[in-house]
C-alpha cells in the first residue's frame, strides 16, 4: 500500500467520525432512510437514538448474558433499527453502507459473546424481534418462519395446528430462529432427524445491495452457506421454510442422577460406548456437575452431617415412542444406567418440550410465547467435539480436575444416527460421521466484578485445556452456535484471511474455503462482518489491479468516503 495513501484515507476515516455526533449520524441515517421511501411515521417508530428512552430497553430486552448488561465498558450502538417489514431491513443495509459504520444483526441474543449486540467500532444494531411471524402448513407439513421468531412460539404454532408434528431444534425456547438456523441448530432430535438446517426447505434473505432473494434468486451456493455458516457473514436472513417431522402422539422423557459413590463413572463410561449407536429413537444428553452434598454419617454413636465434594453425571432421555419399548432398549442397550419404570414419564412432544425447558409437569403451552429470557447469571461457554471414547481413567482424572475448579460443568450431546448419514459438505456444518458426541462446557456466576469474571473465566479455560487430549485434533472442532472468541477473532485488516482460517477451520473445517468463495462472491466489500465472521478473499489494497488503485485514489472526496472507504474499514 502506497506510504502516503494510508495516512490521507486513515485522517478521513476518523475525520468523518469526530465531525459528527451521534446527533448528526442519526439525522444522515434518517434521511437516508426517507430518501429509500420509507415513510416517516414509520421511521419514529422502527429507529432509536440513544436520546430515546426506548433505546436502552431495547437494546436490554434481548440480551441474555449478564456479562454484557448495562456495562460501562459494554459498547452500545449510535442506532438501534427494529424493522417491521422486510422492505425496512433493505433500507437499513443500504442506509448503513452510507453512514460507512458496521451493522450488527440480532435475533434472539443468545450468542454467547454478545457480537450481535456489541463492538469495538460504532455500529448500528437490527434488531429482528418484530419479524416473528410464522405460517403453519399442515397440507405438505411446511412452516415459514421468520428470523425474529422464538423457538418457543415455533413449537407453540406447530402444537395448535397438529400433535404429530415437531420439528428438530433447541430446548430454550427464547431462542431466535434466524441466529440458530444460520448456525445449524440442534436439539434433543438431532439422531432421528439431523440438525435444523437439514430441514430447511427455502429462506428469504436482503444481501449487501438491499436485495432480497429467495433460494431460487439466490442460487444454491448462497442458500448452503446460510444453512450452518451464519448468515449474518453474507446478509440478513429474513424468513425459513422448513420442514416439520412427525413424532409419535406418545413420547418419553426420564432424568436419573447418579454420584461418584453411586457407580456414575460405570454409567457415564458405558454412556460414551453406547448412546451414539443406540435406537435413534432415543437421545440422551449427560450433563456433568461438581457439587457439594451433605452425608449423614455415624461416628462413635453421634451422628454428624459431613460435606462431601462430587460429580452428579444427570442422563437426560427423549424417547420418540413409549416407556415399554424405551425400557426394553435401555436394559438391554445401557444396562449401567439402572433405568426404572418409574423414572420414566409418557406425554406428548409440546409437553416434552416444556420439560427440556425446565418447567414442571402443571405448565401449559402457552408459556411458550413468553419471549423473556433468564439474566440471573453471568455466563462463559466454550465446545469441543469427541471422536474416541475417553478411558475410564480419563475420565476419573476430568472428575477430579472439575471437583478442583469447583464450578465450571460439561454437557455431552450424543450423535450418530441420522447425523452419520449426512456428507461433511452437505451443509457447511462438518461434524457429521465420527463424532460421538459434542461437548459443551459451562460455567455461571452471579458475583459482580471483574475479579468474580476472571476467577470463572479461568476455571472453564483451565478445564478446556485440561481436555485436550481426549477431543478432536487439527483441527481442534467447535460449534459456531456456542460462539467462542477465546479460539481466535478477525480484526478486518490485512491479515483477515489468515485469521479467518483459525477460527473457521474449527467451525467448518474443509468447508470454510468453500465459504470464502461464497462471501468473495456475495459481499466482497466485506459489508456483513463480525470478529468471527466469514472473510474474503481480497485481504489488502494488493489485491486490487492497476486500474482499481488508480480510480480509488484520483476520485472526489465524496468518492473517496462513499466507496474506498467501505473497504478501508477492513484494513484500518
Amino acid at each position: 500500500m502506497s506510504s502516503c495513501l494510508l495516512p490521507f484515507l486513515v485522517l478521513i476515516f476518523w475525520n468523518s467520525f469526530s465531525h459528527g455526533n451521534s446527533d448528526s449520524i442519526y439525522d444522515s441515517f434518517v434521511n437516508c432512510l426517507t430518501a429509500k421511501s420509507v415513510p416517516q411515521q414509520e421511521i419514529s417508530k422502527i429507529v432509536y437514538s440513544p436520546n430515546n428512552p426506548s433505546f436502552n430497553p431495547i437494546l436490554q430486552a434481548y440480551i441474555r448474558n449478564r456479562r454484557f448488561f448495562n456495562s460501562s465498558t459494554t459498547s452500545k450502538p449510535v442506532i438501534i433499527v427494529t424493522p417491521t417489514e422486510e422492505s425496512h431491513v433493505s433500507s437499513a443495509v443500504l442506509c448503513t453502507k452510507e453512514t460507512n459504520l458496521q451493522l450488527k444483526i440480532r435475533s434472539g441474543g443468545h450468542d454467547y459473546e454478545g457480537i450481535s449486540y456489541i463492538s469495538d467500532v460504532p455500529f448500528i444494531m437490527l434488531d429482528m424481534f418484530n419479524l416473528r411471524s410464522i405460517s403453519i402448513n399442515v397440507n405438505d407439513n411446511t412452516a415459514w418462519v421468520q428470523a425474529g421468531a422464538t423457538l418457543g412460539e415455533l413449537y407453540y404454532n406447530i402444537w395448535t395446528k397438529s400433535n404429530v408434528l415437531g420439528f428438530p431444534a433447541g430446548v430454550c425456547p427464547t431462542v431466535g430462529v434466524g441466529g440458530h438456523l444460520s448456525g445449524g441448530g440442534y436439539g434433543n432430535m438431532l439422531r432421528k432427524f439431523g440438525l435444523s438446517v437439514d430441514n430447511v426447505l427455502d429462506a428469504r434473505l436482503v444481501d449487501v445491495n438491499g436485495r432480497i432473494w429467495d433460494r431460487k434468486a439466490m442460487g444454491e451456493d448462497l442458500f448452503w452457506a446460510i444453512k450452518g455458516g451464519g448468515g449474518p457473514s453474507f446478509g440478513v436472513i429474513l424468513a425459513f421454510q422448513i420442514q416439520l417431522v412427525q413424532v409419535p402422539q406418545t413420547v418419553t422423557y426420564f432424568r436419573v442422577e447418579r454420584f461418584l459413590d453411586q457407580n456414575a463413572t460405570d454409567a457415564v463410561f458405558q454412556w460414551q460406548n453406547v448412546a451414539h449407536k443406540i435406537d435413534s429413537d432415543l437421545f440422551i444428553r449427560l450433563l456433568l456437575q461438581p457439587i457439594t452434598v451433605k452425608r449423614k454419617e455415624k461416628v462413635k454413636e453421634k451422628k454428624n452431617t459431613q460435606q462431601k465434594k462430587t460429580i452428579r453425571a444427570a442422563f437426560l432421555g427423549l424417547f420418540l415412542g413409549d416407556s415399554s419399548r424405551l425400557m426394553t432398549l435401555v436394559s438391554k442397550e445401557f444396562p449401567a444406567l439402572r433405568l426404572q419404570k418409574q423414572d420414566c414419564y409418557e406425554m406428548s412432544w409440546i409437553d416434552s418440550v416444556l420439560r427440556w425447558a425446565s418447567f414442571d409437569n402443571t405448565t401449559k403451552p402457552i408459556v411458550l410465547l413468553n419471549r423473556t429470557g433468564d439474566l440471573s447469571n453471568l455466563l462463559k461457554r466454550k465446545s469441543d467435539y469427541v471422536q474416541e471414547p475417553i478411558p475410564r481413567d480419563g475420565l476419573e482424572s476430568i472428575f477430579q480436575k472439575m471437583i478442583s475448579l469447583g464450578k465450571a460443568g460439561i454437557v455431552f450431546n450424543p450423535y450418530g444416527g441420522r447425523m452419520a448419514e449426512i456428507r461433511e459438505d452437505e451443509t457447511p456444518f462438518p461434524h457429521r460421521a465420527g463424532i460421538l458426541f459434542k461437548i459443551q462446557y459451562s460455567v455461571n456466576w452471579k458475583e459482580e466484578g471483574t475479579a468474580a469474571e476472571k476467577e470463572h473465566l479461568s476455571q472453564i479455560r483451565d478445564l478446556y485445556s485440561f481436555m485436550t487430549p481426549f477431543v478432536s485434533k487439527n483441527p481442534r472442532q467447535a460449534y459456531l452456535n456456542y460462539r467462542d472468541l477465546d479460539i481466535g477473532t478477525n480484526d478486518q485488516g490485512p491479515h483477515s484471511l489468515e485469521e479467518g482460517r483459525v477460527y473457521g477451520t474449527k467451525y467448518f473445517k474443509n468447508n470454510f474455503d468453500r465459504l470464502v468463495k461464497v462471501k468473495s462472491k456475495v459481499d466482497p466489500s466485506n459489508f456483513f462482518r463480525n470478529e468471527q465472521s466469514i472473510p474474503t478473499q481480497i485481504q489488502d489494497i494488493g489485491a486490487y489491479g492497476k486500474e482499481d488503485r488508480g480510480r480509488c485514489l484520483s476520485q472526489s472526496l465524496a468518492l473517496v468516503l462513499g466507496e474506498c472507504l467501505i473497504w478501508m474499514s477492513i484494513i484500518l
